[in-house]
């Protein structure tokens, strides 16, 4: 299995628009992310989690030329706006999987309509196959997906164990049971959006202790904003086996 960090930043990318913040103002590419998404491959299977407003950018970048479909963590704006630039691979290979929640696929009706819509559709408007996530295991090509429920601040969100890797991001709680779910990974991804604690994300501290529960072999950070820190200087701080993501960053299993 190959996984691609196609995007490792929050919300707004880094560098911010019009920001000064010598974070921002970085010539080291591992300080320039992406909104957060991640591609993961194994035998002739391609899949991407999240498609952000990045997504055809990451896409040119990462020389993606078919997905055999998208899984949604949740629907926020980040992690849902690219939807329209499956285009390109509906064109060559028809209709795009799309995961999700009941109430992400909801949330993308309204933002997408002119996609879901079964009457008068616009010609060159991709069409997509709806299957829908619950909390217990599914199918991706020949691998069995394990969802793993948290909450982001009230929202619910999903992570994924894709066999020994296991993709968590936008968590700010999650359940006993839940964590029972990720015994035995081997690389775990979490969020930590900077050291100073957030109503909604896991902080430096939090994402630290997560993984220290989990106990994995690697573990690596994502969704990280600009008031991290620059990535050299934090990566020296962290513990010998959790390693700050950057877009590009390939890691294989």
């Amino acid at each position: 299995m190959k996984i691609t960090f196609l995007g490792t930043g929050t919300s707004q990318g880094i560098p911010i628009i019009g920001s000064t913040h010598p974070v921002c103002l970085s010539d080291n590419p591992k300080d320039k992310r992406l909104r957060v998404s991640v591609l993961v491959e194994w035998d002739d299977y391609t899949y991407v989690v999240d498609c952000g407003p990045d997504f055809r950018q990451q896409m040119l970048r990462a020389n993606v030329s078919k997905i055999d479909g998208i899984v949604f963590t949740h629907e926020h704006a980040d992690h849902t706006m690219g939807l329209d630039d499956i285009r390109p691979f509906f064109f060559r290979q028809g209709d795009i999987s799309l995961y999700a929640h009941k109430r992400v696929f909801e949330a993308l009706k309204k933002r997408f309509d002119y996609i879901f819509t079964t009457e008068d559709k616009y010609p060159g408007v991709p069409s997509v196959i709806q299957e829908e996530i619950k909390n217990e295991p599914f199918l991706l090509g020949n691998l069995e997906v394990v969802p793993i429920d948290g909450l982001h601040h009230k929202l619910q969100v999903f992570g994924f164990r894709f066999k020994d890797f296991a993709y968590l991001t936008d968590m700010k709680t999650v359940p006993d049971d839940e964590i029972l779910k990720l015994k035995g990974v081997e690389v775990l991804v979490v969020n930590a959006l900077r050291e100073e604690p957030h109503m909604s994300h896991f902080n430096l501290e939090e994402a630290l202790a997560f993984i220290k529960r989990v106990n994995p072999k690697r573990a690596y950070l994502t969704h990280i904003s600009h008031l991290m820190g620059f990535h050299d200087e934090v990566q020296q701080k962290l513990p010998e086996n959790v390693f700050l993501a950057y877009d590009n960053l390939q890691i294989t299993l």
